[in-house]
């Protein structure tokens, strides 16, 4: 199996460095809209056997013209943003912000913000979600998901170590692929770009 595991296109909440989490079911924005063209122009050649997008809508608008095209799809609840609680909506330069990631890091994954959630519990969910791509075992696989969703899964994936999350560099609608082989995961390129260049 080889998945394309792209982040989202370009929010308004992005552009202005907002934290975004599962409570935020914003659009992309006009920037976000380009992106997603750029993709879809470079990668409608790939036979995709089906695209996979969580329920929140920034995904689906972000793939939804291989949807058009045809390319079958689901939506999985497992493959939402990480929530981040009270803080949802504030700055992303918020020092809070930044010393609980640093806790993460630092291998404390049960920390999270008041009405959060932690990489333990998302960890949980998105497993749950990524082991039903598994079972219906297509060859050719489209998963657009969130940043953090991104950096959870691939550490638990690849690494098999959520310590490791933040390695993984994203960006919208930045794509890994990865080839899922017996069990083990190899990963062939990392949050490719190149359908954005001019």
């Amino acid at each position: 199996m080889r998945l394309y595991i792209m982040r989202h296109a370009q929010t308004e909440y992005n552009k202005k460095g907002i934290i975004q989490g599962s409570e935020v079911d914003s659009d992309i924005n006009k920037n976000g809209e380009s992106q997603a063209s750029l993709f879809y122009n470079y990668y409608k050649s790939v036979s995709f056997d089906i695209v996979y997008v969580s329920n929140l809508k920034r995904t689906y608008q972000t793939v939804r013209r291989f949807i058009e095209a045809g390319v079958p799809h689901k939506k999985l609840k497992e493959f939402n943003e990480i929530s981040w609680g009270i803080n949802q909506g504030k700055s992303d330069d918020l020092k809070e912000y930044a010393e609980l990631i640093s806790t993460w890091l630092s291998g404390d994954l049960d920390n999270k913000f008041e009405n959060g959630e932690s990489p333990n519990e998302m960890s949980e969910r998105l497993i749950n979600g990524f082991d039903q791509i598994l079972k219906e075992d297509h060859s050719t696989v489209l998963l657009c998901i969130h940043g953090r969703a991104l950096r959870i899964l691939l550490s638990k994936i690849v690494d098999g170590d959520l310590t490791k999350m933040d390695k993984y560099i994203h960006s919208n609608t930045g794509v890994y692929i990865i080839d899922y082989n017996k069990g083990k995961f190899e990963i062939v390129t990392r949050n490719l770009r190149n359908h954005l260049k001019k």
